[in-house]
């Protein structure tokens, strides 16, 4: 049975974290500190996980999972990189920001899912365990930044 509902919010939540997965390695490869890449592409194998069990529950609802990103998210990420060869704005304190505002957005996003009154059970407690990484993920990043700030 197709169950249009959820498998159109899960798919919005699985581009959000592909979305998350592209900022999380290009802060990887923009960071000037081995200790951030490493952080950063951790958090990225980790919302890799999540999206792939999302992906599992789309199917199993009988829907085509999402496998790209939002076009947002591209923008953005294009935008950023002529922004970064313009001012040459590539310090750790600029990386870890911008990360940290892309975890305040996906944060959001499956706040705003769990809010929704309408979803099937199972699939609600799929975003509440996916939404246990995306806190933590959140919880991190907030901290870097806050530590970085007071440095």
């Amino acid at each position: 049975m197709f169950d249009n509902k959820n498998v159109a919010t899960l798919n919005s939540l699985i581009a959000t974290t592909l979305d998350s997965i592209d900022g999380y390695r290009k802060a990887a490869d923009e960071t000037n500190a081995a200790g951030f890449r490493d952080i950063f592409l951790r958090r990225a194998n980790e919302r890799q996980a999540v999206v792939a069990n999302l992906q599992a529950k789309v199917r199993e609802l009988g829907g085509e999972p999402e496998d790209d990103g939002t076009v947002l998210a591209s923008a953005h990420r294009a935008f950023l990189g002529l922004r970064d060869k313009l001012t040459g704005d590539r310090d750790d304190d600029a990386v870890i920001a911008e990360v940290e505002r892309g975890e305040d957005h996906i944060k959001s996003k499956f706040e705003s899912a769990l809010a929704d009154g309408d979803l099937d059970p199972a699939v609600r407690q799929l975003i509440q365990t996916s939404f246990a990484s995306v806190r933590e993920g959140h919880d991190q990043m907030s901290a870097l930044k806050h530590q970085l700030n007071a440095s």
